[in-house]
């Protein structure tokens, strides 16, 4: 049976880690209002993005001037993922279910047959990959979005991915992120990026906007989509680098606020065992003192 001594200092060590959940919670919390705001911004601009190049691309589908970035290498041999995790944990279950996305998906490659080599974003995503797949993993990007998402650094990983695919180091690249829905909610996308393929949303929205009508474009819609799919492609990996920013805060503050709960009970179930501990102690020596003054 613990001490008293053992006990306070139980409850003691308790309430310190309940102090700094609360804070991370707090700072978790107002990370988020800022981090959501901007993953929602991004939206529509993203999608009509999509949806434009969506329209662009459903008269340049098979034709020999499609772009590469469109048109795709020809084959489906070499698959780069880029694996968007985060630098710090303390956040649930966030990094491991896009993990266990991303190990899925290297299986089910590697069971077909295909080459796959991996790109990561974020610290956790290097260090767990690395124990199993260290082989596969092409390069890994840190301190990405440390003091808020930058288009920049999109851009950055953007180029980097354009200069690989131009050296013919891949055939498809693919993201793995966490799409923002709540702060207790994520959702795993697996969004592919180079060559360009729009959803079944974006294709259906396309027909049903153009309604059989026939447009011409001016510039040619090949000079068109050589500027605008780098773009988009950077666009993409911006808007899902900002979802994850926004899953990663609302995941935290979740696991921490239950963290701070789970700590509260702890210390009620502490206080109540030295409070027992404590009545039996008084009761023992109660009992001692009687039994030594009968005994005189």
């Amino acid at each position: 049976m613990p001490s008293l001594k053992d006990l306070r200092n139980r409850i003691r060590s308790v309430r310190s880690t309940q102090k700094i959940t609360a804070a991370m919670k707090m700072v978790a919390a107002s990370r988020l209002r800022r981090a959501q705001e901007q993953a929602e911004a991004a939206r529509p601009y993203a999608g009509r993005m999509e949806r434009v190049l969506a329209s662009l691309a459903s008269g340049m589908a098979g034709m020999p001037g499609a772009p590469p970035l469109l048109a795709g290498t020809g084959r489906d041999d070499v698959h780069m993922l880029v694996v968007a995790t985060s630098d710090r944990g303390l956040a649930g279950g966030f990094n491991a279910s896009i993990l266990r996305e991303a190990r899925r998906r290297i299986r089910d490659l590697d069971n077909s047959g295909k080459t796959v080599k991996i790109l990561t974003i974020g610290r956790k995503g290097r260090d767990s990959l690395r124990r199993d797949y260290g082989r596969l993993i092409h390069d890994s990007l840190t301190e990405i979005g440390r003091r808020g998402v930058a288009f920049e650094e999109a851009r950055d990983i953007a180029q980097r991915l354009l200069a690989l695919y131009a050296a013919g180091e891949f055939d498809v690249a693919t993201i793995v992120f966490n799409r923002f829905r709540s702060a207790i909610t994520q959702i795993v996308t697996v969004q592919q990026l180079i060559p360009f393929a729009p959803s079944a949303e974006q294709a259906e929205a396309v027909r049903a906007s153009l309604g059989g009508a026939i447009y011409e474009f001016e510039p040619s819609e090949e000079e068109i989509l050589d500027e605008l799919l780098p773009t988009n492609l950077a666009v993409q990996i911006y808007t899902a680098l900002l979802e994850n920013a926004a899953s990663e805060q609302g995941a935290r503050m979740t696991a921490m606020d239950n963290a701070t709960r789970n700590a509260g009970e702890m210390i009620d179930r502490l206080t109540l065992n030295y409070n027992r501990t404590r009545q039996a102690v008084i009761t023992k020596e109660l009992i001692e003192i009687i039994s030594g003054a009968e005994a005189l």
